[in-house]
């Protein structure tokens, strides 16, 4: 792969069309960062970045895909010549019930994107990354969830995807630290996103009630965390998983 010098080196991010990946990318935007917006949702994903402005760009992409992510990474390597950090945030939430009424082809499916699609992005990322003539300063966050520590009930797909991304995190960090690849993840508790407007309004309340501060995370709260872990003030902190939780689980 050639390497192209004089376009800025992008930040992608993962279902960039809307939710926690919109407010991700926008805060990147008004720091000067370019963005690539990767989402399954093409023509969402395509107003977003024009809403952004000319700097930013927009690539359909299913993580869960291989072809397509293969070809997304190589369709913004090819715009920008370089890739400066990467956003893991795409997911699905799943079936709401319990472990013995989750139908198999459903587990599949949230393993399959949430998972299995954050390992097929990471891939395609860092051989370029690694291939870039400098890649110290890449960086990569994962966007996990509380549940990944906790476990939740009535979401056993979600959870235990999301515990996965934890796993993978902590062995990218040992695999990448010495070439200057930062890689970490955040576990937000729910916020008021797309997803969230899926639950009812007693699972609602539930959530809440296991929050000690009472309330959903602000997108733009979880944005101002992922921005500060791909910036160069976040210099040591590798394979870590921080926490965004309202208190709800601080280990």
């Amino acid at each position: 792969m050639n390497v192209a010098t004089t376009a800025p080196r992008p930040v992608i991010v993962t279902g960039g069309a809307r939710g926690i990946g919109l407010g991700v990318a926008k805060r990147l935007a008004r720091s000067g960062v370019a963005v690539a917006l990767w989402d399954r949702d093409g023509e969402a994903a395509r107003q977003a970045a024009k809403l952004l402005g000319p700097a930013h760009a927009a690539f359909a992409c299913d993580i869960a895909d291989e072809a397509q992510v293969e070809a997304a990474a190589e369709a913004t390597w090819a715009q920008f010549g370089a890739i400066g950090g990467l956003v893991n945030n795409a997911g699905i939430l799943g079936p709401v019930a319990p472990l013995w009424e989750h139908a198999s082809a459903e587990f599949r499916r949230v393993v399959d994107v949430n998972l299995v699609g954050t390992f097929l992005v990471s891939k395609a990322c860092v051989r370029r990354m690694r291939a870039q003539r400098e890649p110290k300063g890449a960086r990569i966050v994962n966007v996990s969830s509380i549940q990944a520590k906790e476990g939740m009930p009535m979401a056993a797909a979600y959870a235990a995807s999301k515990a996965g991304i934890l796993a993978l995190t902590k062995t990218m960090g040992k695999e990448l630290a010495r070439e200057g690849i930062l890689v970490n993840a955040v576990t937000p508790a729910a916020a008021e996103t797309d997803m969230a407007r899926e639950i009812d309004d007693g699972r609602r309340a539930e959530i809440v009630g296991r929050i000690p501060m009472g309330r959903f995370v602000g997108v733009d709260e979880i944005a101002a965390l992922v921005a500060w872990l791909l910036s160069e003030d976040c210099g040591f902190s590798t394979g870590a998983v921080f926490d965004i939780s309202g208190g709800r689980a601080t280990y």
